[in-house]
């Protein structure tokens, strides 16, 4: 069980600290990975503005975090817990298969990102 929270502490502490470099750079430089889809389209993807949408959270921006990308936004408390259930699943008995509600959490969330990516190009 230790080493399983080791695993997970370390995987998600690396993820993390990736991101804020990630933003720390981009803040300062103004260079960001560009999103391939709007790029050779001229199409926001459902992820379009999620960089930025970072951006305003590490300075607790929650409001122009939201208008970066509002779904996104939206989908970040109920693809937390999904995580976290995972995690906390993972740690107590080394499952790694998801629950019935976590597969929900993530359809509906796919369905909602493509919708949303699908509606903010045409209004």
């Amino acid at each position: 069980m230790k080493k399983r929270l080791v695993q997970i502490i370390t995987y998600t502490s690396c993820i993390l600290i990736a991101g804020l470099l990630y933003g720390i750079f981009v803040s300062y430089t103004g260079i960001a990975i560009p999103c391939p889809i709007y790029k050779t389209t001229g199409f926001q993807c459902p992820g379009c503005g999620a960089t930025r949408m970072c951006l305003a959270l590490m300075r607790f921006d929650f409001y122009r975090a939201f208008l970066f990308n509002p779904m996104l936004f939206l989908l970040l408390a109920p693809l937390g817990a999904v995580f976290l259930g995972s995690a906390v699943a993972y740690v107590q008995d080394g499952t790694k298969k998801m629950k019935r509600w976590q597969h929900i959490i993530l359809y509906s969330s796919i369905v909602l990102l493509l919708g949303h990516g699908v509606i903010r190009n045409f209004l």
